[in-house]
């Protein structure tokens, strides 16, 4: 690993985890699992001064990443960049907003990747995968919710694997954990994490993109 290092966490309210809006590096980074990332990756590559920046923005779906990408993504030459994104392009669909009319999921995404590649074609993507569970807004129509986020999930499996990009498995991780807790224990409203949802997601990042080296994080 480089010295400043950057890693850059992109996504909606689930990354965003009410992260301060300044420079303060008390609140800098919420308390999404990008914080948890955040202290175990800082701690133990210290001589490294790794910079870690969230950017995620609560609400937003893969055509609003799209359209700040320069701002908040290209402009920062970051060396790794972690996407999580889709629950709210769903949630959209799911309300019949006007805003979800069209579903621009994978087109947003796709063209995300295919700039990042042509702009940054040293920068580690790492695309984690969109979830949910059942209960709360889902469980109100689980039926669609699945069908819509599963087939989400297997478009970042299939975007990662053309884009040469580390895929982070989430669904099933949730589902497991689910026979040692309730749904609502790890997604209180069958979207957004609680603290033992987001340390999930945190494990889940390190063991996809570090790999071996997992087992020498505290």
């Amino acid at each position: 690993m480089t010295e400043n290092r950057v890693i850059l966490f992109q996504g909606d309210s689930i990354t965003d985890g009410a992260r301060g809006r300044n420079d303060d590096p008390n609140h800098i980074l919420g308390h999404s699992y990008a914080y948890i990332i955040g202290a175990k990756l800082g701690y133990v590559w210290a001589e490294q001064k790794p910079v870690f920046i969230n950017r995620g923005i609560s609400g937003n779906r893969a055509s609003d990443l799209y359209a700040r990408w320069n701002e908040d993504a290209i402009s920062l030459n970051p060396n790794v960049i972690s996407i999580l994104i889709g629950v709210n392009d769903a949630w959209r669909i799911m309300r019949g907003e006007p805003s979800g009319v069209t579903d621009r999921f994978e087109r947003a995404y796709r063209h995300i990747l295919e700039e990042t590649k042509q702009v940054l074609p040293e920068a580690q993507l790492v695309l984690c995968e969109p979830f949910i569970l059942n209960t709360g807004a889902p469980s109100q129509n689980w039926p669609a919710w699945s069908e819509r986020i599963t087939a989400y999930r297997q478009t970042v499996r299939q975007l990662s694997e053309q884009f040469g990009a580390v895929f982070v498995p989430l669904q099933a991780a949730f589902d497991e954990a689910c026979s040692r807790a309730d749904a609502a224990y790890w997604l209180w409203d069958g979207v957004h994490p609680t603290s033992a949802g987001h340390e999930l997601i945190a494990k889940q990042w390190l063991q996809a993109v570090l790999g071996n080296d997992y087992t020498n994080i505290g």
